[in-house]
């Protein structure tokens, strides 16, 4: 590996110049002045730095330094739009072609790349490679050559793009020009296979640290998936958010419980039309919607930096996946929350994906998979564990922004004998069934079908029999997790490993959590004040939105284009009156200055002046960072589909009609809408004269349970109008 360049003073000060200038920053992220350096020297690099690293950067300023075009190969219309407009917002005069354009259109653009007008120009590869395009660039002074989303280049890339591969010519087509791959998450494999297939020449590797510190990791198996959902929606409420499901059904299903509920959610996957899906995606970055439900077609092309949190209600296929996903969060740099929802059944479904595909099973995303699997399970640091599988150490033993570093999972106190006991018990049953079944016999369950087999007779039938079936069922998956036991075949059968055997003979030292009693604060990692609201007036915050959705309206342009979150903090913080304070905020170059200077300093001076609230503040004050909330309780989306029947009163006979559910099923969905709604009136479902009946009994007796009330009522009364009554009752009641 060739030597980083180091740039020289003259370069140094011409870099930081147009930083400054175009857009407001006085410093260099981690590896950029590297890889800006090879931009401005000529020399071909690959650069892999995580989302929200400053990769865009990486060629941008080097273009607008240097002389000529810059041609940069981007996949996806949408991703060109986000960063033309950017550009032009930030006083650089780039422009995009594309299939959008107008012949005219295409015309002017042409003609201006002629005249030398232009700094950047954004292309599909398809695009670039007929050879009328080629021809045309043949003729065209360029500066260098960037290619994002290079790890589709790879043979060995999660994300294969064929088109990327004709890239190779590039070399050949334009040998003064240097070329510079960028991508988020490349291992040593692929990059080197990025090198190899492009025909770089000694290039610069630049690889960046795979930690993003300011993303907030927790992993959870949980009971109830759309509540943990609802309540990082609602933690995070008029934020934006993205929210993953494996399947289509998943994405309407979810997308339709949260609208229900209030929440400004839309779908996205590819089986909407495509006008569709662009609406869909154009009031996300417009933020006249806060929640995407997607699944993973959604995602490479947003260029959106204040993703305030991603949601996995599902486990990804693999960890390049993972952090390709999560790391749409926080781009800005800000604390952001990364919640990964996973049960055993993910992994089944996944595999059963894999295998069916054209070329059957694939060992390279089976054993992807399998890596998945042991992250969800794993007991170590999450940041820790996601640098390690990328080849790379994490410099603190405690990152302080992960439920395992936060003590938010409680370790058992035996996990070896508790591990022995589990592990018994599946070679007792020959090692022929699943989680759940071996879950249930340890617990001592009394199903006709483990006394049809005789597994009751078994030495660890009911080793266990203390614990809840559920802790027994996720000590399982833990230790699939940690690779002592492993899943095979369609149904999941549990298989000893030989760790696994190793562990029977006291040798290994397998980790196994509670659930802990209460989260405890988060530690901020992400470095200075200005990546979190200490100081930050947060009325001033909001009024500063509001505003920049208005500018945004005016110009065309998503909000983001205008200023991002992390910028708006800091004028928030600060408070400038001036245009020479407003040009001290982080990310307030020369151009948005004078484009929107005038309008935020008058909001700025109108607000603090109405409140008492001084300006141009120099010194930050501390603010405690809020802590996380527990663990969620509520409605499932399946419920939640029925809210609609109960808010216009239906009956649950209606209901189950409407529905094609079972009475019992739909009396459980009553109850929870009655609980969540906080409804007092019970009437639309329990006879007027049966209500007082319950009403002069739960007066009697109290609320304390359902039993001493039927009982009071002679047990004349069922459970089902009582439970109902009283609901309503403790609802009035606070």
């Amino acid at each position: 590996m060739p030597s980083q360049l180091a740039s020289s003073p003259p370069v140094r000060t011409q870099l930081l110049e147009a930083l400054r200038r175009y857009w407001g920053y006085d410093s260099f992220l981690p590896l950029q002045e590297q890889a800006m350096s090879a931009g401005m020297a000529g020399q071909d690099s690959v650069v892999v730095l995580p989302t929200g690293g400053g990769k865009s950067l990486c060629y941008q300023a080097p273009a607008v330094c240097r002389d000529g075009l810059a041609l940069v190969i981007s996949p996806l219309i949408s991703l060109m739009k986000d960063q033309v407009d950017a550009l032009r917002a930030c006083g650089v005069p780039a422009a995009a072609i594309n299939s959008t354009l107008t012949a005219g259109e295409r015309r002017e653009v042409a003609e201006q790349i002629r005249r030398g007008k232009l700094k950047l120009v954004y292309v599909a590869p398809e695009r670039l490679l007929a050879e009328r395009t080629l021809e045309f660039f043949k003729q065209t002074p360029l500066s260098l050559i960037a290619i994002d989303e290079a790890h589709c280049i790879s043979q060995w890339g999660h994300d294969f793009r064929p088109e990327y591969r004709g890239l190779r010519i590039l070399k050949e087509v334009f040998p003064k020009a240097s070329v510079h791959a960028f991508t988020a998450t490349a291992s040593d494999a692929v990059q080197r296979d990025i090198a190899d297939q492009l025909g770089l020449a000694d290039p610069q590797m630049l690889i960046g640290s795979f930690d993003r510190p300011n993303l907030n990791f927790r992993i959870r198996r949980p009971a109830n998936r759309f509540a943990e959902v609802c309540q990082l929606v609602e933690q995070r409420k008029g934020e934006a958010g993205i929210v993953y499901c494996i399947s289509r059904k998943e994405v309407d299903k979810t997308a339709d419980a949260l609208r229900s509920l209030g929440y400004r959610a839309l779908p996205y996957h590819a089986g909407l039309s495509d006008d569709q899906r662009h609406r869909n995606q154009d009031a996300f970055l417009d933020e006249e919607a806060d929640v995407v439900v997607a699944t993973v077609a959604f995602g490479m092309g947003i260029d959106k930096s204040n993703v305030r949190y991603v949601i996995h209600a599902g486990m990804p296929k693999s960890l390049e996946h993972y952090v390709q996903e999560s790391g749409r969060a926080g781009r800005d740099g800000l604390e952001a929350d990364c919640l990964l929802l996973y049960s055993g059944r993910d992994a089944i479904v996944w595999r059963q994906l894999i295998e069916k595909g054209e070329n059957g099973a694939d060992a390279g995303a089976l054993e992807s998979l399998a890596a998945m699997e042991r992250f969800c399970g794993g007991v170590t640091c999450r940041h820790k564990a996601i640098v390690n599988y990328f080849g790379q150490e994490l410099e603190n033993d405690n990152c302080g922004a992960c439920d395992v570093c936060l003590g938010e999972l409680n370790l058992v106190e035996e996990p070896v004998v508790l591990a022995q006991k589990i592990l018994s018990c599946v070679l007792r049953l020959d090692q022929r069934f699943g989680a759940d079944y071996t879950s249930k016999v340890l617990a001592g369950s009394n199903e006709a079908r483990i006394r049809e087999l005789g597994h009751d007779r078994l030495s660890t039938y009911g080793l266990l029999s203390e614990h809840r079936n559920s802790a027994i069922r996720e000590w399982v998956e833990q230790l699939v997790g940690q690779s002592f036991l492993r899943k095979a075949g369609e149904y999941g059968t549990l298989e000893l490993t030989e760790a696994g055997r190793a562990v029977l003979k006291g040798e290994g030292s397998p980790q196994l959590t509670k659930p802990a009693p209460a989260a405890k604060e988060r530690r901020s990692r992400s470095g200075s004040s200005s990546d979190n609201w200490e100081g930050v007036d947060r009325g001033l915050f909001e009024e500063l939105r509001k505003l920049r959705t208005t500018l945004a309206n005016e110009h065309g342009v998503p909000p983001y284009v205008v200023f991002g979150d992390a910028a708006l903090r800091d004028m928030a913080r600060r408070r400038p009156s001036t245009l020479d304070a407003f040009l001290e905020v982080r990310g307030v170059g020369e151009r948005k200055r004078d484009d929107y200077g005038d309008a935020f300093i008058t909001a700025i001076v109108d607000y603090c002046s109405t409140g008492g609230v001084p300006v141009d503040v120099a010194e930050v004050a501390s603010t405690p960072v809020a802590s996380p909330r527990t663990r969620a309780e509520g409605p499932n989306a399946s419920s939640i589909a029925a809210f609609t029947h109960f808010r216009r009163g239906a009956s649950i006979e209606e209901t189950m009609e409407a529905m094609g559910r079972a009475r019992s099923t739909v009396a459980g969905y009553l109850s929870e809408y009655l609980r969540h709604e906080q409804v007092q009136d019970p009437s639309p479902w329990v006879e007027d004269d049966l209500v007082k009946r319950i009403e002069l009994a739960i007066a009697e007796v109290g609320l304390v349970g359902l039993k001493p009330i039927f009982d009071h009522l002679g047990g004349e009364v069922p459970y089902e109008p009582i439970r109902i009554v009283a609901t309503c009752v403790a609802n009035r009641e606070g």
